[in-house]
């Protein structure tokens, strides 16, 4: 039997034999001193004998109250600085992205910030750098780069890009609108 069926039939017959299962996380560890328990319909939270069920801590929304008001300090949802150079007429800048909800001074904010939710996968760093041991085509993609900084997905950013490889031109071109499409551009400067 593999150990990750041996696990989902103890879990099975534990819950089976025990009337509650308990969390291992004190109830106060999710507690919010100056708030009062939620309660569904004037029912009490789940307990039996003082032992709390096992659930997650609440969520809340804290984008509600400040939808809008796109100042770094006062915006609460994600929010990036974009400064690019050496990209060419018309895509160098320094550039502000707000998502959730969508604006600032990114050129293309809604094309961005969908493509920053298709990158993102909970747990990886989505701006994380190429790793050192890589196997990278040796290409030179040009002399543009581009600094992001800010918050993504509750976490800080502060990642460098450049084109100087295969991986990094690929890290780049993963985070197209967000960054320039220099793909595009290239392409437009051998056909002219």
């Amino acid at each position: 039997m593999s150990l990750a069926r041996f696990l989902v039939v103890a879990a099975t017959a534990a819950t089976a034999t025990t009337a509650t299962v308990t969390s291992i996380v004190p109830t106060a560890a999710h507690a919010d001193p100056g708030r009062t328990p939620i309660t569904d319909a004037g029912r009490t939270p789940h307990t039996n004998a003082g032992r709390t069920t096992l659930a997650p801590p609440p969520v809340e929304d804290d984008r509600n109250d400040h939808r809008g008001d796109h100042g770094n300090d006062a915006h609460p949802g994600d929010r990036l600085t974009v400064t690019v150079r050496h990209a060419g007429e018309g895509t160098d800048g320094t550039y502000q992205l707000f998502c959730h909800p969508d604006g600032g001074t990114h050129p293309d904010a809604d094309r961005a910030c969908a493509a920053l939710e298709r990158v993102t996968t909970w747990g990886k760093d989505t701006f994380a750098p190429v790793p050192g041991d890589s196997i990278c085509t040796m290409q030179y993609g040009g002399p543009a780069t581009a600094h992001v900084t800010g918050v993504w997905a509750g976490r800080p950013v502060d990642a460098e890009y450049d084109r100087s490889n295969g991986c990094e031109i690929g890290r780049w071109d993963r985070l197209v609108p967000l960054l320039p499409d220099l793909g595009e551009q290239r392409a437009a400067q051998g056909r002219s």
